[in-house]
């Protein structure tokens, strides 16, 4: 009797208190405690909606709660059980009631509706990795994971505030406040207002804003900065570094959509040091632009563990969950130059004809991803993955502009079965060959060959990319000097249309092999068919067309002024003496061609650069060179040559020297003593070695030089 007065008095209640739906027994977590006999023949409540390209489309008509989360985001993960269990909750529910009829016969509609018939409110989530484009949008307001906003009708009107706790019971008095507000579907409550709701949300962000102006003024007054706190609408207010921990790292980097620069560093580090006032510039350049932090890796180990850095200072640049590696200079212009294109980066622009032109005047190299309404979330989310990468390399685009497919002939458009990329160099458009939609999701396939691509035909040759344009190469370098702005722009026009020949002439030479291999498998099988051999016939089938790869050559230029040392004590060239020059460069090979056939200077006419150029990459003997390499260096790159470019035999070759020079020493040593240069010696003999040492014969490097001694005391 006892406990039905409890129960009676639990439910009376419940009624003052105004909920609407009734919350089960809680465990300590927050999370309702399992009731065994009625989950006995229970139906099982719906899977919580997922939402994705039609995001907009769904939450157009009625009341949406959606949780906007990344899979990866451990606080998404600790929340995703309570989430459920106040889904589970409500759309299982029987709201009760205060506008409906006491008379209300027990199984009628306005006795037994549904919570989502009762109010056309739904429960849903949307994956913010796959559809960043969308969780990126600005009138939605996801700043970290999770985000939980309530829309009507397609409109934000609040979020769930980040400060509170994420369990069942703290999330459904949240609720409820706001479906006391709401009109049922034929109920007489007061609908909610979306300017009274949109003030009291500006109320609540001018509050916050006040607090921290205050602590900022609090911070600036002592010196020291404020801590790190949840990421804001203006990114860097304060134009500082701000210092980060593993615990504000994981909070307002790895779980939220906001792009960082952060230098992991070591106070020991000279590097470090000599970069710090640089850093300092950088933070304070890019105020209300760009996030910029700092990890000191003695105190964050295992931090700097877990982003697998190479050395110190290391700067990444991170977004939702991406990260790429910053390998440039380390001077405050180019960190800012750098910096800026970050910026420019995080939004993949949407490009119409409009802005086309433009782009093509502003970047010699630019990435276009057209897609239409058959290309999926997949595709989206493997195109996301591209844009960091590609920070200070290549801008990309993507339309669904048939004019600009037509413009650079992409086929036929729309594209039916997967989206296209192409690049656009020096006006010319390239494109990547995918035959299967698995090939355009395959973000890093799709990036070896951006790298292969994304520099301009005839780029400026810079300490940061001169190992991308060096290795392994053939290549054609212009020496210019910008205080002749006449000469440079033909020197570089010519230097162009050299490149642009020799491409066509590489085209035409590969199509002429492939012919011939063709021709040569089509006479074998002509024969075979003639003498009646059928496995000889099957055998000249079964031939692979395949031709043989090529050296590759390119094509740069460097500023001869500013370059003046190194480029005299490489190659002997003085812009400032000599003028404009063109030399040919084997960087592997250190070795370098800077006259033509005739012995001349190679001129700066494309018809001389690729009339010589043929005769080093066919190796005739017309054209003579010279090495770049001196004494030991020599040697070794002799070595590597004779090895083929095969990393395990040469380094066979260079150990077997080195045996054999260990061998020929000790034989040295039990001859003369043990020591090189001071060792013991036969009466009358004097002293020497490799290094020099106190007897009257001289090392390789000097010493010795007294009269010859007695015995060795």
């Amino acid at each position: 009797m006892r406990i039905l007065h409890l129960s009676l008095l639990l439910s009376l209640l419940g009624a003052a208190l105004g909920r609407i739906v009734e919350l089960p027994p809680m465990d300590d977590k927050g999370l309702p405690v399992e009731d065994k006999e009625k989950a006995v023949g229970a139906k099982a409540p719906p899977e919580i909606e997922e939402l994705g390209a039609n995001f907009f489309e769904k939450i157009n008509k009625g009341y949406w709660f959606v949780k906007h989360f990344s899979p990866r985001c451990p606080h998404c993960r600790a929340m995703a059980p309570h989430w459920k269990a106040l889904h589970d909750i409500y759309i299982t529910s029987t709201p009760k009631l205060s506008n409906t009829s006491p008379n209300a016969v027990p199984g009628s509609q306005a006795a037994s509706a549904s919570f989502t018939e009762l109010y056309n409110f739904h429960f849903a989530e949307l994956n913010c990795d796959a559809f960043g484009d969308i969780c990126g949008k600005s009138e939605l307001g996801v700043e970290a994971y999770p985000t939980l906003n309530l829309y009507k009708d397609g409109i934000l009107l609040e979020a769930y505030p980040t400060d509170s706790r994420r369990d069942v019971p703290s999330m459904s008095d949240w609720l409820e406040e706001r479906l006391a507000k709401i009109k049922t579907v034929g109920g007489k409550k007061a609908d909610v207002v979306v300017q009274d709701l949109s003030k009291e949300k500006a109320a609540v962000e001018e509050k916050k804003k006040l607090e921290k102006e205050v602590v900022l003024g609090k911070s600036r007054a002592s010196g020291t900065s404020a801590s790190p706190s949840a990421p804001t609408a203006t990114p860097n207010s304060n134009g500082i570094s701000h210092s980060l921990t593993r615990d504000s790292f994981n909070k307002m980097v790895e779980t939220t959509q906001d792009p960082w620069m952060i230098k992991f560093y070591a106070p020991w580090c000279q590097h470090c040091q000599a970069m710090a006032p640089a850093w300092a510039g950088l933070a304070r350049e890019m105020q209300g632009k760009l996030r910029i932090g700092e990890v000191n890796c003695d105190e964050e180990k295992r931090l700097c563990r877990e982003v697998r850095l190479r050395g110190y200072p290391t700067i990444l640049f991170f977004q939702g969950g991406e990260k790429t590696e910053y390998d440039g200079l380390r001077g405050l212009g180019d960190l800012v130059s750098w910096a800026t294109k970050a910026t420019e980066a995080t939004q993949i622009k949407e490009l119409d004809v409009a802005m086309l032109d433009e782009v093509e005047a502003k970047e010699e190299v630019f990435f276009v991803y057209v897609y239409n309404e058959a290309t999926t979330s997949e595709d989206f989310a493997a195109l996301n993955r591209l844009k960091l990468p590609l920070i200070g390399h290549a801008p990309i685009f993507k339309t669904n502009s048939k004019s600009i497919a037509d413009r650079f002939k992409v086929g036929d458009f729309p594209v039916s079965t997967y989206p296209r990329i192409f690049v656009v160099r020096d006006g010319v458009p390239g494109y990547y060959t995918a035959f299967s939609p698995r090939e355009l999701r395959d973000s890093q396939k799709i990036l070896s060959w951006m790298k292969s691509v994304w520099l301009p035909m005839v780029p400026e040759l810079t300490a940061s990319n001169s190992h991308e344009i060096m290795n392994g190469k053939l290549v054609v370098l212009g020496i210019l000097s910008r205080e002749r702005p006449t000469e440079f722009a033909e020197a570089k026009k010519e230097l162009k249309e050299a490149a642009g020949q020799w491409l066509e002439l590489r085209a035409q030479a590969e199509k002429a092999e492939r012919q011939q291999l063709r021709d040569k498998k089509e006479l074998r099988i002509e024969e075979a068919e003639d003498r009646g051999d059928d496995r000889a016939l099957q055998q000249a089938k079964n031939l692979v067309i395949k031709t043989k790869a090529k050296r590759e050559v390119g094509f740069a230029w460097v500023d001869g002024v500013f370059w003046n040392r190194w480029l005299r004590t490489v190659y002997g060239v003085d812009v400032t003496v000599d003028g404009e020059r063109v030399v040919i460069n084997d960087e592997d090979a250190k070795w370098v061609w800077d006259e033509n056939a005739d012995g001349d200077k190679i001129p700066f006419r494309r018809s001389e650069i690729v009339e010589t150029l043929s005769g080093v990459f066919l190796g005739d003997g017309r054209i003579k060179g010279r090495t770049t390499s001196k004494g030991l260096e020599r040697w070794v790159v002799g070595v590597r040559g004779i090895g083929g470019g095969h990393p395990f035999l040469t380094w066979l070759m260079l150990g077997g020297a080195g045996v054999s020079l260990a061998l020929w020493l000790k034989g040295r040593m039990r001859k003369k003593g043990p020591y090189l240069g001071t060792g013991g010696h036969r009466r009358g003999e004097s002293q020497g070695g490799w290094f020099g040492g106190d007897g009257g014969e001289k090392g390789w490097l000097g010493g010795g030089g007294g009269a010859p001694v007695g015995k060795f005391d």
